[in-house]
């Protein structure tokens, strides 16, 4: 049985890792204008690597890993950095984030599809409901943000952010299944490091360097924000949530991707504000609580006890 705080600290963890990610598409949109987007994912996780170093080696904490363990980290660096950014980078050439953002709240689908396979979790009828409650918020968020239809034309852009979301549900089911007997950090550490070797010859390819002194600072801002928090706590984050939780009950975390997305836009971008989209971020929260209700319980009771 896991304890109450264990699963209350996990899901948080999840939830910052989401909060996050749905920024790094208005940062990424920022970043874009003077960086080509793989260039971009060279200094993420480069600059994300280094951020990594040092909180390790502040910590004092062990570095080194058994050999038989390598396979396992270079698998998850591919996976889960260099294939699934790649996969996205190239995709947002043709399609818009609104989109790509619509797209990435799949991956829960597919996590839910694989746990079941290889991870024995189970499937219920309330788990079932909340994953279709949620899935009508994102489509009310995101057809609301794109102001129109999907925009969804079968291009080779909607192909590959299929493929990035069916990826991202392998890579969450391994990461898992595989219970790498290490802290999360020095996983992250590894598979960002894989990630930043497997990106390199991009840069070289693109002497996206050169681009480096066209940067304002706000634009560095964002490409900061993109390597430590996006690239290095968002990726540390989750891994420290999936030893905790059901990689299902990790994966539903994702629908709230969109509505986040929507908020960063409203304030960093400036986008007008549409009830309906609010509407929307609502019935998507209420999925979560409904696949999460379990821990939604035990919170109420928790509380419950604490009253006088």
């Amino acid at each position: 049985m896991i304890p109450f705080r264990s699963k209350l600290t996990a899901s948080f963890y999840a939830l910052l890792s989401i909060s996050f990610w749905g920024v790094s598409f208005v940062s990424a949109k920022a970043v874009l204008e003077k960086l080509d987007p793989y260039s971009i994912l060279v200094f993420r996780f480069g600059l994300g690597a280094l951020f990594l170093l040092g909180i390790l080696l502040l910590h004092r904490a062990r570095i080194s890993i058994s050999i038989g363990y390598i396979p396992h980290l270079i698998v998850l660096g591919i996976l889960g950095i260099f294939v699934h950014q790649v996969l996205q980078a190239t995709a947002l050439l043709t399609i818009t984030a609104s989109s790509a953002g619509w797209l990435i709240s799949f991956s829960p689908i597919f996590t839910v599809i694989l746990s079941i396979l290889f991870l024995h979790e189970k499937m219920n009828v309330k788990k079932a409901i909340g994953m279709l409650v949620a899935i009508t918020g994102v489509f009310i968020v995101t057809t609301t943000r794109s102001g129109h239809s999907f925009e969804l034309s079968m291009n080779i852009g909607f192909i590959l952010m299929i493929l990035s979301t069916l990826n991202w549900a392998v890579y969450s089911i391994l990461l898992k299944k595989l219970r790498i007997p290490y802290p999360a950090l020095v996983v992250t550490f590894y598979m960002s490091l894989t990630g930043f070797v497997l990106t390199l010859p991009f840069i070289i390819r693109n002497r996206g360097w050169e681009s480096l002194s066209l940067l304002s600072q706000t634009e560095w801002a964002h490409l900061l924000f993109l390597a430590i928090f996006v690239s290095g706590m968002g990726y540390w984050y989750w891994g420290k949530a999936l030893e905790v939780l059901d990689a299902s009950k990790v994966s539903v975390f994702l629908y709230l991707e969109p509505l986040v997305t929507l908020i960063a836009a409203i304030f960093l971008l400036h986008e007008k504000f549409i009830l309906i989209s609010a509407i929307g971020g609502i019935i998507i929260i209420i999925g979560v609580i409904i696949v999460n209700g379990g821990l939604v319980h035990m919170l109420l009771r928790f509380f419950r006890k604490k009253s006088p």
